[in-house]
């Protein structure tokens, strides 16, 4: 089962999410933002990273590369999954793939740490091996990743928000840190499953890797 890791001028979290995926049994390849063909693929990745320097804003210039023109037919024929991941989640909102945007911090500081996150929608393939309600942790790190949305509240009524903050750390709109697209086959969040993905990262937890063993399990 294929995978693309779509590396953009800037990502830097793209083999470590290589790495996982690997463990998992995907057959992962690196995927040049300005090839358009990924239609071979089940799962697409966009990593963490600052893509084109986060020049404009996170994300803005990068939701123009060609590779995106494809993702859109991708996600919209629903030939498989799409994860975005910090820097993936902020070209998925740039690109309106996602609802809402990203901007800065609330403190204006790039923070980095691990964050406890609740488990709002544990109905998808992105997060079905949580319980609703269920308490994880994962590390973030990012200086724009304060979501907003303008209509919060219909996120919630449609299902679409994935994960809460449980100490906002960013000054997220109604804590949240990750959200799905209407079809429930695209997540973005500013959390890094990756790098929680294995218990030697950090306490013996690996709550990061079930996110994609959920990925993995569905698309199997």
């Amino acid at each position: 089962m294929k995978a693309g890791i779509v590396v953009f001028p800037g990502s830097n979290c793209d083999r470590d999410v290589f790495h996982v995926l690997k463990i998992l049994g995907f057959e992962s390849y690196y995927h040049f933002h300005k090839d358009k063909d990924v239609f071979k693929y089940k799962l697409i990745v966009l990593p963490g990273g600052f893509s084109y320097g986060d020049y404009l804003r996170a994300g803005a210039i990068a939701k123009f590369s060609p590779v995106m023109e494809s993702i859109y037919k991708f996600i919209e024929n629903e030939m498989g999954l799409v994860i975005g991941i910090c820097n993936g989640f902020q070209i998925l909102t740039e690109a309106q793939i996602l609802e809402g945007a990203l901007t800065k911090n609330l403190n204006n500081k790039f923070i980095c740490k691990i964050v406890e996150l609740k488990v709002i929608n544990n109905d998808t393939p992105f997060t079905k091996f949580f319980e609703k309600g269920q308490i994880i942790r994962i590390p973030i790190a990012h200086s724009e990743g304060r979501f907003f949305h303008n209509k919060p509240d219909s996120l919630y009524q449609r299902k679409l928000v994935a994960f809460e903050y449980i100490d906002n750390p960013n000054g997220s709109v109604m804590n949240i840190a990750g959200i799905f697209n209407s079809k429930f086959n695209v997540l973005g969040l500013m959390p890094h499953p990756e790098r929680r993905s294995e218990g030697i990262l950090g306490e013996g937890s690996k709550d990061g890797y079930y996110i994609f063993k959920g990925i993995f399990e569905f698309l199997k």
